[in-house]
């Protein structure tokens, strides 16, 4: 029976809390860690928890009755509290992002490294049956080589949202939304595409006044042999329709799930391969869906590494991909040019401090309150999460 801990209980620390819960034979929740002992108070009675109530995730340091600590803390404390726990002996879940930096990500690694503990990153929609399906379908090499992909990472926040006092900030959230919500977007096409060799970017603040960061980005990506993606990373889009769609030589696949294949006439022009669409379609319905989805999907994934003593299908060495490829696109935008991957150690945008030297403020933020809307539900994208 492993003893987790949540360090965190503002409003994402839900969806860990209730996929622990949903494991009672596995894992017992025996912590919650905030600064504000009124906000973990809360969040325990909210859900009928009978834990230990801590203020500072030091408190979990030295003792051997907590196996595995999920970190649900803003962006900027993510790799002193990991590397901290990891140190002590400790499992550690992240929340996304990693971390702001490419440096911080390497510590956190290294810091795994040491220990032989399981550090694993928050990308809970890989496990969704559309993610995790289209992935599958990529690897049977149906579609032929990836050609071109497109990711749609649209999201929508009121104005408001950026008054919560460590949101807005280079220095705090590390970042806007290419940072913060197309991370989940940028996760999936790392994992089913690698890195690209070089990125091209635009950055802007076309809604949010009071946010020093990007609302909206427009990455092109160069991959080799051709390859080229499009990533658009928005809070400005209303409806939040997402999706991520790969052209391959045969056939264009996507989630939500559409499949579109062509053959060629004999003066170039396309005719449509209703038989290779027929085979997609089968192969895709054919398989299994997942037993756990979402957060609880990565939770069980995580219990089952420290329980087999395997490894996670998210690690470290994932999230920082992502960070990396996220890295590159501010880079891009900041400088207004094409830059080359990978990010080496000695690049200005390597550290926190670097990239926060080199960020343009759009806006100063004019506004910073403690919470915003606590106990309202909050939305974790993806408007194929319901559809297989």
């Amino acid at each position: 029976m492993l003893r987790i801990a949540i360090v965190g209980t503002g409003n994402i620390s839900s969806a860990h809390i209730k996929s622990y819960l949903a494991f009672p034979e596995r894992c017992q929740i025996a912590a919650f860690v905030d600064t504000v002992p009124e906000a973990a108070r809360k969040r325990a009675e909210q859900l009928g928890l009978n834990v230990e109530l801590l203020d500072s995730h030091k408190q979990l340091l030295g003792r051997d009755d907590i196996d595995l600590v999920s970190v649900c803390t803003p962006p900027f404390s993510h790799a002193e509290i990991a590397i901290d726990l990891l140190n002590d002996g400790k499992h550690v879940l992240v929340e996304k992002p990693m971390a702001p930096s490419l440096e911080e990500c390497d510590r956190m690694i290294e810091a795994a490294k040491r220990s032989g503990k399981v550090l694993s990153i928050v990308a809970q929609n890989r496990f969704l049956d559309p993610i995790m399906n289209l992935k599958r379908v990529l690897d049977s090499g149906l579609i032929g080589r990836v050609v071109h992909a497109q990711i749609d990472s649209h999201w929508w926040r009121g104005h408001c949202y950026y008054d919560l006092w460590w949101r807005g900030r280079w220095s705090t959230e590390g970042g806007g939304c290419t940072l913060n919500h197309a991370v989940h977007h940028i996760d999936m096409l790392g994992w089913m595409m690698g890195l690209p060799t070089k990125v091209a970017a635009l950055l802007s603040n076309a809604s949010h006044d009071n946010a020093e960061i990007e609302d909206i980005s427009v990455a092109a990506l160069q991959y080799d042999g051709g390859r080229v993606a499009q990533v658009t990373s928005s809070v400005i889009h209303h409806g939040e329709e997402q999706q991520v769609i790969f052209q391959g030589e045969n056939a264009r696949i996507s989630a939500p799930w559409k499949v579109y294949a062509s053959t060629s006439k004999d003066n170039g022009f396309p005719q449509r391969n209703e038989a290779l669409e027929e085979e997609l379609q089968k192969y895709y319905e054919g398989l299994p869906p997942l037993a756990h989805t979402g957060h609880q999907g990565q939770i069980d994934d995580v219990l089952a590494a420290i329980e087999t003593g395997g490894t996670p299908l998210i690690t470290g060495e994932s999230g920082r991909m992502t960070i990396e490829l996220i890295t590159a696109i501010y880079k891009a935008g900041f400088e207004q040019r094409t830059v080359e991957l990978p990010i080496a150690k000695d690049d200005l945008y390597y550290t926190a401090q670097g990239l926060v030297d080199n960020a343009p403020h759009f806006y100063e933020k004019t506004n910073s309150v403690a919470h915003l809307g606590s106990g309202q539900e909050i939305s974790v994208g993806g408007n194929y999460r319901d559809r297989k």
